[in-house]
Parts: structure tokens; C-alpha cells; sequence
């Protein structure tokens, strides 16, 4: 055996021990590769989902065609059971697509919040086409769906589709109200157990987040506990506000003002400005 291919063998050899021992340390939930739902046809059926609601440029029959074995896939991960995985699907594809004419009845409010809210905009085609705060929106309120369903991880990675495409993160769990407009949009983040109202704005770089991880004795997280904030209907919060804490309520018609970080709840029509902050300027001395 000459050098090159006794090189050759040495790296195979090391790639097959490499590659059973990477197998053998994974998670059991992830370990079969042919059971998880396909990111990339996750990312392609959010895009579709928002042409088939707000542009009529897609037909529903394709993105259910995409969706339906991906649900699959979820359910197996979750049960380990093709059989009940396949049932499961098929009723959670049948409620979901009950649900579209509801969950558009809701974007549509979203598209007029917009377009009265929002002097930059022109036409409401250009908030569909344009607007990654209508796009998250969509994602989100078809991924919102999806959770109540009880359909695992989908819901998750749809949500985690419109963060990479719009840099809007809502968790899927999060409640909305209609008429909600997220302008700009970006590093916004809304937590799982936030609830808004209807009719509320929210500018780039808004948290809606935890103000503490509540645990058990022994130390491990308690979940499912409401760890985010509640706005009520017609508020706005401006760009860089962080609101924290599951019990801090934002009062009906309040304004959180650019950069304040509230922690305690606010009664209704309340405005809430940061504590100033003094500016001075040094010379710098020459030399």
C-alpha cells in the first residue's frame, strides 16, 4: 500500500468512528435524520403561505401537498409511531386548513393597521409585498394555529423562518390581537406567553420578555408558567422599549416611549419616557 492510500484508509477509518460516536451522542429526538421535518421545506412553506392569504399568487392545494409530510415527520419524531403520526396529520391539516379563512379575516385587519398607521405607505400591495411586519405577522398567525393544534416542533420552525427572513422573532405561542403593526421590524422580540391586545404598534427593537426563570426546588425550569408581558388594546410601544415580567400589564391606550425598560404594569393611557440622561461633550486635549 503505498503513502496516499494508506493516508486515504487512516481518514476513512477515522471519519467511520468519528461519525458513529457523533450518532451515538445525539439527542434520541433527533437521532433518525428521516423522521425530523425539513427546514427547507418549512422556510418555502411560510413564503408560500403568504402569497396563498394575501396575494392569491399560490394555490393551497401545493403548499398542503409540501406541509402534510412534514407534519408527519413531526408527529413520528413526537410518538414514534408512523401510524398514529399519519392520523394525527391528516386532522391537524384538515383543522388548520378550516382555520385560513379566520386567520386571514385577521391579517387583513393587520393590512389596514398598517395602512392608516404608516405615511410611508402608498398601496396596501406595497405592505404585502414590502413589509416584513405583515410577513412575520402571516407566519406567525398560521404558526399560532399550528401550536394550538398541538402539531410538534412546526409551529417552532415556522416561526424561526420568519426571524431569519424578516429579523421579527415571535414565538408561536405568543397571543395577538387583530390590527397589530410591527414598523420596521427588526431585533423586535415577542415571548411565548406575551399577550397583545388589538390595535397595538410595536417599532424595531421592541422586547416583549422574561424578567426572571422561575425553578423548581431542585432547580430545574418550571415551564409553562406566564413569564411575558400583556399589552392591553391601542398601545404603543416605541423603538427599543423593553417590557418585562408575566405579571406587567400595559394599560389600554398607553405609549411606551423609544428606550424605556418597564417592569411593573402601567395604567391605561399612560405615557412611559425613559429617565433622561444628561449629555456632555469633552474636548480632547492636542498634543
Amino acid at each position: 500500500m503505498n503513502a496516499t492510500a494508506k493516508r486515504e484508509s487512516t481518514t476513512a477509518r477515522a471519519i467511520r468512528i468519528a461519525a458513529r460516536a457523533l450518532v451515538k451522542g445525539l439527542p434520541r429526538e433527533t437521532r433518525s435524520s428521516r423522521n425530523l421535518p425539513n427546514q427547507a421545506a418549512i422556510a418555502w412553506v411560510a413564503h408560500q403561505f403568504h402569497h396563498v392569504i394575501l396575494t392569491n399568487k399560490v394555490m393551497l392545494d401545493e403548499v398542503v401537498d409540501l406541509l402534510h409530510p412534514e407534519l408527519v415527520c413531526a408527529f413520528t419524531t413526537a410518538t414514534r409511531s408512523t401510524g398514529k403520526a399519519s392520523a394525527s396529520a391528516d386532522r391537524s391539516m384538515i383543522a388548520l386548513i378550516r382555520a385560513l379563512p379566520k386567520i386571514q379575516k385577521l391579517l387583513l385587519i393587520d393590512l389596514e393597521g398598517a395602512f392608516n398607521r404608516d405615511p410611508a405607505a402608498k398601496t396596501r400591495a406595497e405592505i404585502v409585498l414590502c413589509y416584513p411586519g405583515i410577513r412575520a405577522l402571516c407566519v406567525h398567525r398560521i404558526a399560532h394555529e399550528i401550536q394550538r393544534l398541538g402539531v410538534p416542533l412546526i409551529g417552532r420552525m415556522l416561526a424561526e423562518s420568519a426571524h431569519d427572513s424578516t429579523g421579527i422573532d415571535i414565538h408561536p405561542g405568543a397571543t395577538i390581537g387583530a390590527g397589530c403593526f410591527i414598523d420596521h421590524g427588526t431585533s423586535v422580540v415577542i415571548g411565548e406567553t406575551a399577550v397583545i391586545g388589538k390595535n397595538c404598534t410595536i417599532y424595531q427593537g421592541v422586547t416583549l420578555g422574561a424578567r426572571r426563570f422561575d425553578r423548581h426546588i431542585d432547580g430545574s425550569l418550571r415551564r409553562g408558567s406566564k413569564r411575558h408581558p400583556t399589552l392591553k388594546d391601542n398601545v404603543t410601544v416605541y423603538a427599543n422599549a423593553t417590557i418585562l415580567g408575566g405579571d406587567t400589564v400595559i394599560g389600554k391606550g398607553s405609549t411606551i416611549a423609544a428606550g424605556a425598560l418597564v417592569q411593573e404594569s402601567v395604567p391605561a393611557n399612560s405615557i412611559v419616557r425613559p429617565a433622561r440622561v444628561e449629555l456632555s461633550v469633552a474636548r480632547s486635549r492636542t498634543t
